[in-house]
């Protein structure tokens, strides 16, 4: 005899338990939250003993014939004479409260060097992103559309180039062309639209490289797919259905590509901020290794590895918003 006080098993989308731990969105988020703080603690803790490898700053500081008590004295008042690992704790003690000591060359804390230089680099990486979106974008369109001709084999050639030439040698060609030949745009300077043109294009080679190659294959892999073939089926034209219908689906990995391209562009802004002489971080990098200081060293360090963190961040989280099916996923 069947016990009718028994429901039947359920069956369909009832039969789906619900996720442990809360919402899979947020739980995402927290782990990537976690994640990327872990990140940021290794690289603060690495670049602390690693700086101290390239040897004693009081030997930079000092002239050459200081005496062993004028280079004791300036040790004790930098606090380098106090334990590695009172240093260290000391160190990580100010990171929560965004203190990174002060700068042993300018003797002002490290936070408000890097704000004033930071205006320039995010200038300059931010010309370099409109340059490769302006160019990699319709460059990667035009290419799969025009699969297997002349013209596809055109752009991906000018890729291959772009990929393989170094940034600061593609920045010294263009002050040679561009300043020194044609007088069109000066070869340095900061402060001007005309100072901007050439450091940007030259952060920004490499980037266009690597999106319009990586858009190009996968809008080919999306073009032959059957919702496209149904889109041209019903009339859709060729550029309709790609901007319609297959740049979305095709811009997933794009999206991670620009991400870590951004971070990119901010790591790589060191050469190109060197040879064009642009006053932002990447120089002031530079400037901080050769006289090994080490506060400036660290909060750099720590400043480029917190842009990748956070772009990478950004990234993983708006793939929820571009593809539904990763909210649900673990």
């Amino acid at each position: 005899m069947t016990d009718v006080s028994t429901p039947p098993p359920a069956t369909g989308a009832a039969a789906v338990p619900r996720a442990r731990g809360g919402h899979p969105l947020l739980r995402q988020v927290l782990v990537r939250v976690g994640t990327a703080l872990l990140v940021l603690f290794c690289t603060a803790t690495v670049s602390f003993f690693l700086v101290r490898l390239s040897g004693d700053p009081v030997k930079v500081l000092l002239p050459p014939d200081a005496t062993a008590r004028q280079e004791a004295t300036l040790r004790a008042s930098l606090g380098l004479d106090r334990p590695l690992v009172v240093q260290y704790l000391d160190y990580l003690w100010g990171l929560p409260r965004l203190h990174f000591g002060d700068s042993l060359v300018y003797n002002q804390p490290v936070g408000h060097i890097l704000a004033d230089r930071l205006p320039a680099t995010l200038e300059l990486a931010a010309g370099a992103l409109v340059v490769t979106l302006v160019v990699a974008v319709p460059a990667g369109i035009f290419a799969a559309m025009r699969r297997g001709r002349a013209s596809d084999r055109t752009v991906m050639t000018g890729v291959l180039l772009g990929q393989s030439t170094p940034p600061f040698w593609v920045g010294i060609l263009l002050i040679l062309v561009f300043a020194v030949g044609l007088h069109a745009l000066p070869a340095s300077g900061y402060g001007t639209f005309a100072n901007l043109v050439l450091p940007a294009v030259t952060l920004a080679v490499y980037s266009v490289a690597v999106v319009a190659r990586l858009l190009r294959s996968s809008l080919i892999d999306v073009l032959s797919s059957d919702h496209i073939r149904t889109a041209r089926a019903k009339g859709f034209g060729p550029v309709k259905t790609v901007l319609t219908h297959g740049l979305r689906n095709a811009s997933l990995p794009v999206v991670t590509v620009v991400g870590l391209e951004v971070g990119s562009l901010l790591g790589g802004a060191i050469l190109t901020e060197q040879v064009f002489s642009w006053p932002g971080v990447g120089q002031l990098t530079i400037e901080a290794i050769s006289h090994r200081d080490f506060p400036l060293v660290q909060a750099t360090v720590l400043f480029f590895a917190a842009v990748f963190v956070v772009v990478n961040l950004l990234v993983d989280l708006s793939y929820s918003l571009l593809d539904p099916r990763v909210r649900t996923s673990p």
